[in-house]
Order: C-alpha cells, then sequence, then structure tokens
C-alpha cells in the first residue's frame, strides 16, 4: 500500500509498505479521510521531538473496514467507521475510572501522547483495535466523521471540563482548527458571547462564520482591553487553544473573579509565569485537556447526528495522499484552516 513515511526531521516519503494485518482484537480500515493535526506538522518539521523514525503519523481518519480478527464480532468487511487515535487496555486502574486517555497501556495510532505509537493513517490503510473503532452514522460526511476525535477534545475540554453553561460568556484564544471547534461548540451550547482571539484575520473570519460573536486581533490593539471593553464584568470560561507561551499568559491576564480557564493548545514543554496570590485570591480554576475518551467520542458523534455541529465546516483545503507534501506546505500558511487528507 502507499503510505507517508516519516523517516527524519524534514523527510516525509511516499512509499510502498506492507499492508498491516489485523490481529485477533484487531480491525484494518482503508482510509477515506484523514484531517492534520498540528502535532503531525510539528513532528514533520521537528517542533515535536518525541517522535520514533520511520513513523507514519495521521490519527484524525475515518473508513471503511477491510478485515477483522478472529475474536472481532462487533464489525464486519465493508462497514463504515470512525476511529479514536488512542486504545486502551479497559482493566487497568485509569480505564477502570473511565480515564481511558491515562491508560497504563495505552497505545496511539499515528499520534502523540503514548509511548506505544503504531503507524498512522497517512496510508491507504492502518490497523487498530476494535475497542478504538465506532460505527458511522449513515448520513455524516467523512470529512466531517474524520474530525469525530478532534470535535471531542474541544468539547471534553470546554464543556465537561470547564463546565462551560448556557447564557455564560467565554473567550478562546488561538481560532485554529481546535479553536474553530470550541467556538462551534460554545455556540451551540448556548453561550452568551463567544469572543475569538487571534493573529490571524482569516482565522477571525472563520470563527465569525462559524459562531464567534466578537472577534479581537492582538496585533491591532491591546488584547485584554478589548476583551474587557466587549465583557465589562469579565468571561466565564478561557480556553487557550493557541500553543504559543504568549497565548497562555494572556489567558492568565484575562481572568477575574471565578473565571475558568483551560490550557488546551500548548502541547510542547514550555515555563509560564503567573501570580500565586492572585491566582489565589481569584479563586480560578484552572483546567488542562489532552486526548480523548469512549465519552467524548460519543458525545462527539452525537453532536453531529443530532445537527448541532458540523466540524467538516473548519476545513479549507483538501489533498489527496500522493500530495501529503503540499498539504505540509499549506498548514506552515497563514490563510488555512483544517486541512484534510483524501486518500
Amino acid at each position: 500500500m502507499l503510505a507517508a513515511v516519516l523517516h527524519d526531521v524534514g523527510k516525509l516519503v511516499l512509499e510502498e509498505v506492507p499492508e498491516p494485518v489485523a490481529g485477533p482484537d484487531e480491525v484494518v480500515v482503508r482510509v477515506r479521510a484523514c484531517g492534520i493535526c498540528q502535532t503531525d506538522h510539528k513532528a514533520v518539521t521537528g517542533r515535536r521531538r518525541n517522535v520514533t523514525f520511520p513513523a507514519i503519523l495521521g490519527h484524525e481518519p475515518a473508513g471503511v473496514v477491510s478485515a477483522v480478527g478472529s475474536d472481532v464480532t462487533e464489525f464486519k468487511e465493508g462497514d463504515e467507521v470512525i476511529v479514536a487515535p488512542s486504545g486502551f487496555c479497559g482493566s487497568c486502574r485509569y480505564c477502570r475510572l473511565g480515564l481511558h486517555h491515562y491508560c497504563t497501556t495505552a497505545f496511539t495510532t499515528g499520534g502523540d501522547g503514548p509511548e506505544d505509537v503504531w503507524p498512522g493513517a497517512f496510508a491507504e490503510y492502518f490497523k487498530t483495535r476494535v475497542s478504538s473503532v465506532y460505527p458511522k452514522p449513515k448520513d455524516l460526511s467523512w470529512e466531517s466523521v474524520a474530525l469525530t476525535e478532534p470535535l471531542a477534545g474541544a468539547w471534553k475540554g470546554l464543556i465537561q471540563y470547564s463546565q462551560l453553561s448556557i447564557g455564560q460568556d467565554v473567550v478562546v484564544i488561538g481560532v485554529g482548527s481546535i479553536g474553530l471547534l470550541a467556538v462551534m461548540i460554545a455556540a451551540a451550547a448556548g453561550a452568551g458571547a463567544v469572543v475569538a482571539v487571534d493573529v490571524s484575520s482569516h482565522a477571525l473570519e472563520s470563527a465569525s462564520r462559524l459562531g464567534a460573536t466578537h472577534t479581537v486581533n492582538p496585533r491591532d490593539r491591546d488584547a485584554r482591553r478589548a476583551v474587557y471593553e466587549i465583557l465589562p464584568d469579565g468571561p466565564d470560561v478561557v480556553l487557550e487553544a493557541a500553543g504559543p507561551p504568549e497565548a497562555v499568559q494572556l489567558m492568565f491576564d484575562l481572568r477575574r473573579r471565578g473565571t475558568r480557564v483551560n490550557l488546551f493548545g500548548i502541547t510542547t514543554h514550555e515555563e509560564i509565569r503567573f501570580d500565586g496570590g492572585q491566582t489565589h485570591f481569584l479563586e480560578t480554576r484552572m483546567d488542562a485537556s489532552f486526548g480523548v475518551t469512549p465519552l467524548a467520542m460519543m458525545q462527539s458523534i452525537r453532536l453531529q447526528e443530532r445537527g448541532l455541529v458540523d466540524p467538516s465546516r473548519t476545513i479549507s483545503h483538501r489533498f489527496a495522499l500522493q500530495d501529503i507534501h503540499a498539504a505540509m506546505v499549506r498548514m506552515a500558511g497563514a490563510e488555512r484552516n483544517k486541512v484534510m487528507i483524501l486518500p
């Protein structure tokens, strides 16, 4: 089969590799769509260092079952499915607490986090355990369901962890693909004001189209002052979905008493300074969110089935697998949202 194999930093090669073979509890999936995550681009460019070469990236897939293992009864060849990137054992302490993304023997297909990394979905086929596979609702598009995992991550961070509720005001710092999904979720959840903050005018225009009530560009004006002009009483929730340390600093600067903040976008090891005493007296509740759980995946599918959020609306560019190098170039550009690989 054809796959995009990362042999070293900057060395992404299209080549023929053996098709995967399903183990007893595994499923092989023919890829129909796979989103490019910023962590994939960071691995290609060397900004993410926890990569063992050679690697096949790609952890936002959906496709058609092409083979099942001897113990698999839930799916059969030809079934249309959604795949979560991470797998779990189901029996460790964390799994039994419902914290499957903490699993002590977790693996990931083409992703980041666990040490056990399986070949991902920038290929014609990939395999995973059956516990990571979900039926695809027939009325949803491949492009939409391929983004089930990032939508699940945004739901988990904003709704499950930071507990955004109807009428509350939220600021989303960084409206790339994850930030845009957070904006859409906030709008669907009945947020009062949804303020998008980004240095890209293209991203802010997309956020306005997808549910943001206000936008702020820190290059044009002081971001904190602008947010407090919009929200004189300050935000209820601030979600950092950007990544740079400056975005995290802004998250802390936007707090008032009782503000809940969520550290979502920064995935590299950076040192951030904040005032401990101020945090104490403001009673800041800080969350962070990585990965997804079966609950988050099911909620993400439900949001799509009910017509509340269509994550495919965040897609700005589409490429064939053979054009993945052009896709990675586009990932480095300013005027793009979600980039999708359609093998």
